[in-house]
């Protein structure tokens, strides 16, 4: 099976839904940040191979890293069956993530100043992931405020998801012994 379609050559794509648009249609926009951000979230995994980490930790992750194909399809226009409220995302998801981000930082140090991103690989790559959630964040607020419809428990999921992300960074480079950056004003 060919992998090519020459379909898009001429700059056209076919959301879920099934209706043709341009590539630069604001759908195709956010379904992009979404792949962008699950496969930085792979990225950010294939550092772990060699890493001691929990593994309840990298399953959840990985669960993450599944249910964003799920969002990108419904950010492409498909409209999940299953939901009475026509969105793959539910208050539970998003209650997920907070009980896990209060997980995570039960075991870390407080964070009294601003921290650099950074860290080990693996740290890092959770940090560029979660700056791609935030403009996934922003990029679908436009959508919304420009008369898109995108359901709003999606909208917070990724709002958490960013917030999930930072706290998983900080959890990488403290069970690993990876002091953070403290950030330094060149002013003060």
């Amino acid at each position: 099976m060919k992998i090519y379609t020459k379909f898009g050559d001429g700059g056209q794509t076919y959301l879920a839904s099934g209706i043709k648009v341009s590539k630069t249609d604001p759908r195709v926009d956010l379904y992009g940040s979404c792949d962008e951000l699950n496969s930085t979230l792979g990225l950010a995994l294939s550092f772990a191979k060699d890493l001691r980490l929990e593994s309840h930790f990298l399953e959840y992750l990985k669960s993450i890293q599944s249910f964003l194909f799920e969002i990108g399809s419904e950010l492409a226009g498909y409209v999940p069956r299953d939901s009475k409220e026509g969105t793959v995302v539910h208050a539970s998801d998003v209650e997920s993530l907070e009980k896990e981000i209060d997980r995570l930082m039960e075991v870390l140090p407080e964070i009294k100043f601003f921290i650099l991103p950074g860290g080990s690989s693996m740290a890092s790559a959770l940090h560029i992931a979660r700056t791609i959630c935030r403009r996934l964040e922003r990029d679908l607020l436009v959508f919304i405020e420009s008369g898109g419809e995108i359901h709003s428990d999606l909208r917070i999921y990724l709002n958490r998801l960013s917030d999930y992300l930072f706290a998983a960074a900080r959890f990488v480079n403290h069970a690993l012994g990876q002091e953070e950056t403290i950030w330094k004003s060149r002013t003060k």
